[in-house]
């Protein structure tokens, strides 16, 4: 109970940066329109291929080449939202402000690390397809589940090393790994629990989208009746929808920001603590997760 009640004390005080400095919280509110685009954009060639080549050997190859592609793309648009998110903290936690035109700077530098990143995320991902299967035995679902859990948590951290200390993927995770087996992040994810209050709070917004939206949309269906029942069907869904995806982007921009900037915190909390050991300093967590700890 205490690492969720300090889960939801970092996550107002993540979002009393971002109310701060408003930079913070735009990289994760542009993260859904590029996702979005890219979404619609790749997935069209790829229902084009299936309709023409459904019942042959290329058709399967070309889902399955186009499904990776458009995996990889959306890995890209995610982490190169993500490395602006992360330095923007990094700057706010720095030097007082957060700029934009500075991590722009920064994600054109690091581009080539992003796509290897997102290529190897890309990879990760196929490999936990590949061990679930087609069946539903209950080791090679955790055996699935636990590839993915593990990867995203390491990614949490190769980020903001690729992004703060300028270094490519292999260094990225080399740097990490070094972090958690000198044990200098001994807070963790069992004992500040932003990712259950992220996901709660993204389950409760996506039931009460559920609710809203489906509560419009029958409404609006049922008002219409009559001779414009087609009519009010087509714009009762549409509405619906809209409401629900409304809730589901707003839980997706509050779990993203937090997420990213508990582990940037945790990382630059690390690097902090490496120095500390060369000359012999005490040093404390950055504000936010310093708050948290009290």
């Amino acid at each position: 109970m205490q690492s969720f009640s300090r889960g939801w004390q970092f996550l107002k005080q993540a979002w009393q940066m971002a109310s701060a400095d408003k930079d913070l919280i735009k990289p994760s509110i542009y993260t859904l329109f590029a996702g979005a685009v890219v979404s619609v954009v790749g997935i069209i060639p790829i229902v084009i291929a299936q309709m023409l080549f459904s019942n042959s050997g290329f058709g399967q190859i070309t889902l399955y080449l186009g499904g990776a592609l458009l995996v990889f793309l959306n890995f890209i648009v995610s982490y190169i939202f993500s490395a602006m998110t992360v330095y923007l903290i990094y700057g706010y936690l720095s030097e007082g402000d957060g700029r934009m035109d500075k991590a722009w700077v920064i994600v054109k530098r690091d581009l080539l690390d992003l796509a290897t990143l997102a290529a190897a995320s890309t990879a990760v991902n196929a490999l936990q397809k590949l061990v679930k299967g087609q069946g539903q035995k209950a080791g090679r679902n955790f055996l699935a589940s636990l590839i993915k859990n593990l990867w995203t948590e390491a990614s949490y951290l190769i980020l903001p090393a690729m992004v703060i200390e300028d270094i490519n993927l292999t260094d990225g995770i080399k740097r990490a790994t070094q972090i958690v087996q000198d044990n200098l992040l001994l807070v963790g994810i069992s004992t500040v629990g932003v990712k259950a209050v992220t996901g709660l709070i993204g389950f409760g917004l996506g039931l009460m989208g559920l609710v809203f939206g489906g509560a419009l949309g029958y409404g609006i269906i049922y008002l219409a009746g009559g001779t414009t029942v087609t009519l009010g069907l087509v714009i009762g869904i549409t509405l619906g929808l809209l409401v629900f995806f409304i809730f589901t982007m707003v839980a997706t921009v509050i779990g993203t920001y937090t997420s990213t900037a508990y582990h940037t915190c945790l990382y630059l909390w690390a690097c902090d603590m490496e120095k500390s050991e060369v000359f012999d300093q005490t040093v404390t967590a950055p504000a936010p997760l310093a708050a948290v700890l009290e």
